[in-house]
């Protein structure tokens, strides 16, 4: 404390309390007089106003509105100068029980009414000095916990009221008003920062909660409730950036966090909060990739699923894994439906088993047709054009095989064209041509005998696999159908834009495929009259299909083992065909297109641009087909 030491007892206080002392006396004789120590029976007691026994009425800080607070009215204690003796025991007892100043046994009003008899009383003087002691000590006790609690806060004030009234001017009690005073100001200012609080007004960026709460730390640094306003305005400031968050406005969320981090620097809240949001932008983020990928199968699955891509990446940072893999499996759907290029897959049939396998064509582009310069060109070759197809297909990785054939025609009971008029064209090897020959059809191989189910299918027609393609399409629930010539081209060139498939050399690559080589025998010893030289593949007739090396897009015997049919009426030319690579098909045409040289192909007829017209009935031993499935 500041001024004369509050002393221990039998010992004296200093000159300035023993002045107020005695002007406080002086006061209360020339009040009442010697003999009266309360108002008359019937007589009102001194009202807000007056002056009366026992009443001071002082302004501290010049706060008119402290004036009733810090009032104390003085229990009046009847004494007469014969009772001295039992007072002062009286008061010292109180004293040593800790009652100060509660009634007129407490020991500061008996020691008052002492003094006021006797005021030289030197062991009421000192009494009256402890009791003061014990009183601004309990006073500072109640200032310790006034902080957050009102009632303490009343206390210290009653207490400050009593001090006053029997010190004012001592150095010791003014220091405590000041405390007091203060308390006063911390409780007005967190009150009202509080306030501002509760209604959202948090003043991150001036005025508002965080104002009032600084002051009061400038008051009193590490004042416990401004304190604690500041953690709670920081930590509203950050339920504010988590609601941000909660409703997807991340670029909100995080400007509140920013406020928030100005509040307490170095707070290591923040960084927890933070995380805390960036958890929650990453589930947002995960639950619109999930939705995104789990519309992607329904009808029109694309637009929905760009809708959920567009929202993410308004939330995302930039690079955002789960953008990329949304934005690449969109991608893909736009391509290739719910696939992969380069993926193998099968469809299940209604009836049991499964159909061919399929291998998934990338979209692109390609140069289709011959060039106007190009060795061994025809005029229906041309005009070379430049094609693109915007979304991949699947194609099957051979042709369609004996076996599988079968399976439709035992789940069907169709009747190939070959069946209806009893006879196809096989191989006749006496003559080296082909020859019309009856009972051959559907699982005959291409002399006439029987064939196994692994090669592909002879003596189909182009009715015969348009019904084929059918029937796989009510089985799978999917689109099959024929390939359109510009799909046959463009699978079969596989990115490769030589004059053959395998590219420019004269002599295929060895196991490129099944093609007339020189090196190749029939089974009566015959060869070929004009073959690719020095090239053998070891078989006279159909493979079974995979027996030689896919091409780039994983697709078996595009050129050789056998021609095949596509979708396409035979036009001659390109100058009008479809610009989008579709099949170019007339209702009711009768002639249809055959692509890729087979086994028993001249080297000119497995160029990449090679095409062929056929009735589309006609059936023998060098024609077949694979399918095409949208996807």
């Amino acid at each position: 404390m500041t001024g004369h030491a509050l002393l221990p007892d039998g010992q004296t206080r200093g000159p300035r309390w023993r002045a107020g002392l005695t002007a406080l006396l002086v006061l209360l004789l020339a009040a009442c007089g010697a003999s009266q120590d309360a108002p008359a029976p019937g007589q009102p007691a001194p009202t807000d106003g007056q002056t009366g026994e026992g009443r001071a009425s002082v302004t501290i800080s010049g706060d008119d509105q402290l004036v009733e607070a810090l009032t104390w009215r003085i229990p009046p204690v009847e004494l007469a100068a014969e009772g001295i003796g039992d007072a002062r025991r009286r008061a010292d007892e109180a004293l040593g029980e800790g009652r100060l100043h509660e009634d007129a046994d407490a020991a500061i009003p008996l020691y008052l009414a002492i003094l006021r008899l006797a005021p030289d009383d030197a062991r009421a003087r000192r009494g009256l000095d402890r009791a003061l002691t014990a009183l601004l000590r309990r006073g500072d006790e109640q200032l310790a916990l006034a902080g957050e609690d009102d009632a303490a806060l009343r206390q210290a004030h009653a207490l400050a009221a009593v001090a006053r009234t029997v010190a004012a001017e001592d150095a010791e009690v003014r220091s405590y008003l000041e405390r007091v005073d203060l308390a006063d100001r911390l409780w007005a200012l967190n009150a009202a920062a509080e306030a501002d609080l509760r209604d959202g007004r948090y003043g991150a960026q001036g005025g508002g909660a965080l104002a009032g709460f600084r002051e009061a730390l400038r008051l009193q640094p590490d004042q416990p409730r401004a304190l604690q306003g500041v953690a709670a305005v920081e930590s509203g400031l950050i339920r504010n950036a988590e609601l941000a968050a909660e409703r997807g406005e991340f670029q909100a969320a995080a400007r509140w966090i920013e406020l928030a981090a100005r509040v307490r620097p170095g707070s290591g809240t923040i960084a927890d909060a933070r995380e805390r949001v960036e958890a929650v932008r990453r589930a947002r983020i995960a639950q619109l990739r999930d939705a995104g990928l789990r519309v992607l199968a329904e009808y029109n699955g694309v637009r929905k699923a760009r809708d959920q891509l567009a929202e993410l990446l308004r939330i995302a940072q930039p690079g955002d894994p789960a953008a990329t893999e949304l934005r690449t499996r969109i991608d893909l759907a736009t391509h290739y439906g719910l696939f992969r290029p380069g993926q193998v897959f099968t469809d299940a049939l209604q009836n049991g088993g499964r159909g061919p396998q399929m291998i998934v064509v990338p979209h692109g582009a390609f140069r289709m047709g011959a060039e106007a310069d190009a060795i061994d060109a025809q005029d229906y070759e041309k005009p070379a054009r430049y094609l693109r197809f915007d979304r991949g297909f699947a194609m099957s990785r051979h042709e369609v095989t004996v076996g599988e054939f079968k399976r439709y025609l035992a789940a069907t009971g169709a009747r190939t064209r070959a069946a209806r008029r009893g006879y196809s064209m096989p191989y006749d090897e006496r003559s080296g041509n082909f020859v019309r020959r009856s009972l051959v059809g559907i699982g005959s191989d291409y002399l006439g005998g029987v064939a196994a189910d692994d090669l592909p299918v002879l003596h189909v027609s182009a009715g015969d696999a348009d019904g084929y393609v059918k029937w796989l399409s009510q089985q799978t629930g999917r689109n099959y159908r024929l390939p359109s010539e510009a799909e046959f081209e463009y699978a079969l060139r596989a990115g490769n834009t030589g004059r053959y498939p395998w590219g420019n050399a004269a002599v295929p690559p060895s196991r490129a495929g099944n093609f007339t080589g020189s090196r190749d025998r029939s089974p009566a010893g015959r060869t070929w009259a004009n073959a690719f030289a020095g090239y053998g593949d070891g078989y006279w007739g159909p493979a079974p299909v995979g027996s030689f090396r896919a091409n780039a897009f994983g697709l078996y015997d595009m050129a050789g083992n056998v021609s095949e049919w596509v979708a396409d009426c035979w036009h001659d030319g390109y100058r009008r065909a479809p610009k989008d690579g579709k099949a170019w098909f007339n209702p009711g045409c009768r002639t249809r297109v055959i692509r890729g040289g087979s086994w028993a192909s001249a080297p000119s007829q497995l160029r990449s641009v090679w095409r062929a017209p056929l009735e589309r009935d006609v059936t023998n031993a060098q024609i077949g087909f694979r399918v095409v499935r949208d996807l």
